[in-house]
């Protein structure tokens, strides 16, 4: 939306902000549940000068000569723009976020631009009220972290995902969208194996064969402080939980690290010594040879044979802790003690040997399977003759089905299952029955897939509302990201879920509880991109203080904050202003905190400049390059996650940061100056103008988070102006700027928040029911539990759409 004039400056500076702004809506379709009083603003008939507003500051740009953004807007009649609301949503997001017009083009005033956005919503609101979408998708599977959650609910039993199944794919921020599940006959395979091992692994295999598992350390891994869950007094190396099969023999291997010519790395220590021990215990004790060699005697320690249980015990192999304070390094203590391995002890980086990998070979002389948590979880009743076997089985294997299919099961699904069970007990034992059906009940479809069947006699691509168990397993993955427990499942069976009442009390019930964290971890985690943090590995020789162990407790500070805001049920618009953190020793010292000391987070007090997500070093770390600053990446998060607005790609052939020279004239250039050189390029200038001033924003803080005021030989200048004018500087003051734009900054937390508890993309149909979520959030001080509450209130989450007729026909022609 741009000034009217036709002059050519006009224009230029239309053209250059559209081509930033102009971006489509997500996907797919909801309104809410009209339980509560409606908060909508009355629809009424747009004025015609609100049709003259939009042409003369959009059409001159936006006409069907220019088509700034692919998007024409000379025939756009306001008062019919329910009839276009998906060009009508693009104009609404545009002007909430002040992107339209641009600055430097002529702008009518603040009040008449919010007038038109909200004009435009009410007419969009009040068409969509009449008829509320629901929106449809395709089948929804279980996602690797579901999957993993799902194994944990029903056996207490932890297992890796990665071994059997593929990555998952992700789509607008979330790997959960169904759409993009694909579903192939490797994928089935991979679930099958998964099923195999789980079973073996839950009820124990007393015909075990050897095997081997490694973990492995990365060389970022710290080596100073204790890894967590290992003994006191150990520091260094590595603590897993490893589920063993049966009870035997097994043997300990544990790898250390080598420098370049095959010697030990840090062979110049003295008296290091390497434990290995189970859940706590001490079971072996190495001296470690400074001369040993991958050459002469190899770098690995072996233990001999250990008699362990079966079921999960915890095994920790690290260097026993000969002294307290900092280890005396040649040149400093840093974190990051493998900083550079083709340099290494020849420099004198580092005098400790460092661990490489544990790995677990067995059993041998196995006699058995102990009793664990997983078998206490299975065994609902343990036959003592063999009349009692069958029915004992049923009804182990009925309490297995129903909680694994999430719901009740019918006598022909018992049936098959039961089939599996007589099979296994016929070819070996009664255990080996239940382990046969039990690997049934997890390759079935009922639960690797969250099916939602259309009642009889509903048409293709009519609305229909979901059972009150199919509702439970949509509120259960939304809040939980695993199944729901038995009292959600009992109040869906006696179908009373669905009742506002009990599904408002069943909520604040669910966020109460341990398991709400995965609004965090999952959720939160996936909005924020904290995925990306594990694609960035900082440069070792400039962040030597920058370790596998800092990026992983960053991570958590980021979960444990927005745990907070909803275990407290803050206002969403903590997440930018809170003057509160979480943090251990490793991050208190990354930011300056001091007095804090040990491995557990505890809340602390931020000053000005650290407040909210900006000033996490999780986020500041995943939008920077290896060995600087990335304003473009900054910039590009800021918009995408909370502006709900994301810049388009760079057009073809524009030459990419890395390829401007660092230096100038035989000087070296500052990260900014770089930027501003990159902008001269007028093929670059016209999306940077709106990029930059956001990540410049930011650059008091370096590539890992920490705050500085110098980059290099030069002073940091974190100022800017906005793409909307305003000026900017400084962390703060981008804080400010997105506050004065709070309403894109609603709109895209709720649209990720509905993308995520729907599977689905939000597009146009949706944004009604974002907006009433947004209303009733309002009235509630903009607490975290209005909008959860708000979502699953909604017609979207509550109902569904039968697949439409397009896709019915095509099923059946296949």
């Amino acid at each position: 939306m741009i000034a009217g004039r036709r002059g050519q400056r006009a224009r230029v500076a239309c053209g250059a902000l559209l081509f930033c702004g102009a971006v489509g809506l997500r996907a797919a379709a909801d309104a809410q549940v009209p339980r509560r009083p409606s908060t909508a603003p009355r629809a009424g008939a747009l004025s015609e000068g609100q049709t003259a507003l939009v042409r003369e500051y959009c059409a001159t740009c936006h006409s069907d000569r220019m088509k700034a953004g692919g998007l024409s807007l000379a025939a756009f009649d306001a008062a019919r723009a329910s009839d276009s609301a998906t060009v009508a949503e693009k104009m609404i997001r545009k002007l909430r976020a002040g992107m339209m017009p641009p600055a430097g083009a002529r702008r009518p005033d603040a009040a008449t631009l919010s007038g038109l956005a909200a004009a435009l919503e009410t007419a969009v609101d009040t068409a969509a009220a009449a008829r509320p979408s629901a929106g449809w998708r395709p089948f929804q599977r279980l996602n690797r972290a579901e999957y993993a959650r799902a194994v944990r609910e029903l056996l207490d039993l932890d297992v890796d995902t990665s071994a059997f199944l593929p990555p998952d794919t992700i789509s607008n921020g979330f790997d959960n969208l169904a759409d993009t599940q694909s579903f192939s006959p490797a994928l089935m395979e991979g679930y099958l194996r998964a099923a195999g091992k789980v079973a073996a692994l839950a009820l124990g295999d007393p015909d075990a064969r050897p095997a081997e598992a490694s973990y492995k350390l990365p060389k970022t891994a710290s080596q100073l402080g204790r890894a967590e869950g290992a003994p006191f007094g150990t520091r260094g190396g590595i603590s897993v939980v490893h589920t063993f099969p049966a009870d035997g023999d097994y043997t300990f291997r544990m790898d250390l690290f080598a420098e370049p010519l095959g010697l030990l790395f840090g062979s110049t220590a003295k008296d290091e010594q390497l434990e290995l021990s189970i859940d706590g215990a001490r079971v072996a004790i190495f001296d470690i040879d400074p001369k040993m060699s991958e050459e002469k005697t190899g770098l690995s320690l072996k233990t001999p044979p250990v008699r362990v249980a079966a079921g999960p015990q915890r095994i920790t192999a690290a260097f026993m802790r000969r002294f307290e304070g900092p280890i005396n390094d040649f040149i400093s203590p840093i974190d990051h003690t493998l900083a550079d391995t083709e340099i290494g002890t020849a420099y004198g980086i580092t005098t400790l040997p460092h661990l490489r990998s544990l790995s677990v070979v067995g059993p041998q002389r196995v006699t058995g399977v102990s009793d664990t948590p997983s078998r206490r979880k299975i065994f609902a009743c343990r036959p003592t003759s063999a009349e009692e076997q069958t029915p004992c089985a049923g009804e182990i294997v009925r309490s297995l089905a129903e909680r694994a299919f999430r719901g009740p099961v019918n006598s022909h699904h018992l049936a098959r299952l039961m089939a599996f069970y007589d099979e296994g007990r016929q070819a070996r034992s009664f255990e080996y029955g239940i382990t046969r059906a039990l690997e049934a009940i997890l390759a079935s479809p009922q639960f690797l897939f969250r099916l939602e069947t259309a009642p009889p006699g509903v048409k293709p691509g009519q609305r229909y509302r979901l059972s009150d168990v199919e509702l439970a397993s949509r509120l259960s993955f939304f809040l939980w990201g695993a199944p729901p427990d038995a009292e959600l499942l009992r109040a869906a069976q006696q179908k009373t879920l669905a009742s506002p009442a009990v599904l408002s009390r069943q909520v604040g019930r669910m966020l109460a509880d341990r398991r709400s964290e995965a609004l965090a971890t999952r959720f939160a985690a996936q909005w924020l991109r904290l995925q990306d943090l594990d694609k960035v590995s900082p440069d070792p020789i400039q962040f030597p203080y920058y370790d596998k162990t800092l990026a992983d407790a960053l991570r958590r500070e980021t979960e444990l904050f927005f745990d907070s805001v909803v275990r407290e049920d803050r206002s969403v618009f903590d997440l930018i202003t809170a003057d509160y953190t979480f943090v251990n020793e490793r991050v208190a010292r990354h930011y300056g905190i001091r007095s804090v000391v040990g491995e557990a987070f505890q809340r602390v007090s931020l000053p000005a400049y650290r407040r909210g997500i900006l000033g996490h070093g999780s986020i500041l770390t995943l939008t920077s390059n290896p060995d600087r600053t990335s304003p473009v990446q900054r910039g590009k998060w800021v918009l995408e996650v909370l502006l709900g607005s994301p810049p388009p790609p760079p057009p073809p052939n524009v030459p990419s940061l890395e390829v401007t020279s660092a230096t100038s004239g035989g000087r070296i250039l500052s990260v900014r100056q770089r930027m501003d050189e990159h902008r001269s390029n007028p093929a670059c200038a016209s999306c940077h103008r709106v990029i930059d001033p956001l990540g410049l924003a930011l650059e008091n803080f370096d590539a890992t988070g920490r705050w500085r005021i110098k980059d290099g030989e030069f002073a940091v200048d974190p100022t800017g102006v906005l793409y909307d004018g305003a000026a900017v500087t400084g962390p703060d003051g981008l804080r400010d700027a997105l506050l004065g734009h709070k309403d894109a900054f609603l709109v895209s937390f709720t649209e990720g928040l509905m993308t995520y508890a729907l599977g689905r993309r939000v597009e146009a149909v949706d944004m009604p029911a974002v907006r009433r979520i947004i209303r009733h959030a309002a009235q509630n001080g903009y607490r975290m539990s209005a909008f959860i509450q708000g979502v699953v209130d909604s017609v979207a989450f509550q109902m569904s759409t039968a697949a439409p007729a397009d896709v019915v026909t095509a099923r059946g022609a296949r």
